[in-house]
């Protein structure tokens, strides 16, 4: 692919990176070593602690020596430009200077959920023709089962296997970045799509420019921050936004390594003084479920910015968190293939509970029906962009087919259902194919989602829409309930009429069943398919990137 940018867009953002003198562009020298050249060496890059509380900080001179280190070991092992090299980590250290080091080679870098099996790893590694394997001694058996049906892939390697640690501690700590084209590729990410196969997603060095420019608008990122993004590396928010832009932009970013608890959550935005916060719907919402005293036992008083990506909020969360913490969580929308936040609430932005903001400066963003033509306001449609933009993913590896079905009469198709208000606001509904259409009338699975959870007794919910010979379809929903106790009939039918009243008398679920939970990724969008997919008896596909809190 060769896309054309605007020139007014490319003027507007190509001095926010660092190109070298033969016009050249490496992503990992923008996101580590330029700290170096503007006097960031000995700030603290890295504040990492572990399930056990365990606290360790890295500096930006350190993780350029340490990424340095990884590079020259690559190379010892005859990696080239344009390999992919995979990371099957849990969130330590290690994954993150590994990461920049791959990138540092010219070759692509790859990050699987450390709580990926045998099976889901066989597709992506098979897929990516991935070489080199970083992982260690914990999750190494998962790929040992499957390493005879993976006739590319060279070397494993764990990381904490002590022949490893000796040859990367002897390698030299300065390393000749490779010189890349700002289109070549840079890192990979798999994700799932409504028909449940992987898709490996591809982005180029390029994209820095535009993350770099998300962040600081999006985020409102500053100089003296303290940053906790909690996404996981697996998932594009932990690559673009807790390894790449906060750190092209010299931010400290701290990073936790256990599990979600929603004591240890507060612990940790208290005792790091963290002053950004970006964090997901669901885990929003399972702060919600502990109350507000829980809230009150911490000094949180750091904090100025919060944000929120995944699944759209709810109304009721973002309310709560201004109740609760005296600031609104901000809502960002973006998608993998996106490569950074696209429509967001910007800090200067006013507010709308429920709204995904406006588009960023430089994206052009319309609400197009199924015959590419712009509908009018607060009308349903799908969700379209203007390419190309710096981030933009730039193939679907192995699937060109795939990759150009995103496109249509000079727009991307983002694949969501949303509509405009007369202010400008965007409005999630749905993914096309979660929409649900009962008597003629259409229903997002969003809406009725975030009434369901205004109710006392509700954490989450997920709707689908179920075949009905009189109405099309109908409304069910999948309650997961504060206390599961309280299940009831008597429930149910008290839930129906929450809906009925808050929404609409067509749009309440003429079926309700209570569950212990969703099934979500990591990032906390709830998966729906699956849930249709258990209603119906359908095989489910691939539920390699269901969350594991």
């Amino acid at each position: 692919m060769n896309p054309q940018y605007t020139p007014e867009y490319f003027e507007q953002l190509k001095d926010s990176v660092v190109w070298f003198e033969d016009g050249s562009l490496n992503m990992a020298y923008n996101v580590i070593d330029h700290n170096i050249e503007i006097g960031n060496g000995n700030k603290t890059a890295l504040i990492y602690e572990s399930e056990d509380g365990k606290t360790t900080e890295i500096t930006f001179f350190s993780m350029v020596r340490k990424s340095n280190r990884i590079a020259n070991y690559l190379e010892s092992l005859g990696i080239k430009r344009g390999d992919r090299i995979s990371i099957f980590l849990p969130r330590i250290p290690e994954l993150f200077y590994i990461f920049l080091g791959i990138i540092k080679t010219g070759a692509i870098a790859s990050i699987y959920f450390s709580a990926f099996e045998s099976a889901a790893l066989k597709d992506r590694l098979q897929n990516s023709g991935t070489k080199v394997m970083f992982t260690n001694k914990n999750l190494l058996a998962r790929i040992e089962r499957i390493k005879d049906d993976l006739a590319e892939l060279k070397n494993v390697i764990c990381v904490d296997d002590e022949e490893f640690v000796d040859n990367y501690k002897a390698q030299p700590d300065n390393f000749e970045i490779a010189h890349t084209q700002a289109e070549d590729y840079a890192f990979m990410l798999y994700t799932s799509g409504t028909t449940g196969k992987p898709k490996g997603i591809v982005h180029s060095h390029y994209a820095i420019i535009q993350q770099i420019a998300s962040a600081k608008l999006s985020l409102d990122l500053r100089p003296n921050d303290v940053y906790w993004c909690t996404a996981d590396p697996g998932w594009i928010s932990g690559i673009v936004y807790s390894i790449l832009s906060n750190w092209a932009l010299g931010i400290t970013t701290v990073v936790y390594g256990g599990r979600f608890d929603s004591e240890k959550w507060y612990s940790v935005l208290e005792k790091h003084k963290v002053t950004v916060w970006y964090t997901t719907p669901t885990a929003i919402r399972m702060l919600m479920a502990k109350g507000e005293e829980l809230v009150k036992r911490h000094d949180l008083s750091s904090i100025r910015f919060m944000a929120s990506v995944g699944e759209p909020l709810n109304p009721e969360a973002i309310i709560w968190g201004n109740k609760t913490f005296g600031k609104f969580f901000h809502d960002t929308w973006w998608q993998t293939e996106t490569g950074s936040i696209m429509i967001a609430n910007t800090p200067k932005l006013g507010i709308h509970p429920g709204s995904m903001g406006k588009p960023l400066p430089w994206v052009e963003a319309k609400i197009m029906d199924d015959n590419m033509e712009e509908v009018v306001v607060n009308e349903e449609g799908n969700l379209c962009l203007k390419p190309y933009w710096p981030s933009i993913m730039r193939t679907i590896w192995n699937d060109e087919k795939k990759y150009e079905s995103y496109f249509k009469d000079g727009w991307y198709i983002s694949g969501d259902k949303a509509k405009k208000d007369e202010k400008g606001y965007f409005w999630f509904i749905g993914r096309a194919d979660d929409v649900i259409k009962t008597s003629g009338e259409r229903i997002g699975p969003f809406e009725v989602e975030s009434v369901l959870i205004e109710h006392p007794e509700v954490v989450e919910a997920g709707v689908i829409g179920k075949p009905d010979a009189v109405r099309g379809e109908i409304v069910k929903a999948f309650v997961v309930l504060k206390n599961e106790s309280l299940a009831s009939e008597q429930l149910k039918l008290e839930l129906q009429e929450f809906v009925r009243h808050h929404l609409a008398g067509h749009a309440y679920p003429r079926e309700i069943e209570f569950i212990d939970r969703l099934p979500k990724t990591r990032s906390g969008k709830i998966m729906r398919r699956i849930l249709r997919a258990k209603e119906f008896g359908d095989p489910i596909g691939d539920i390699s990137t269901l969350e594991d809190y």
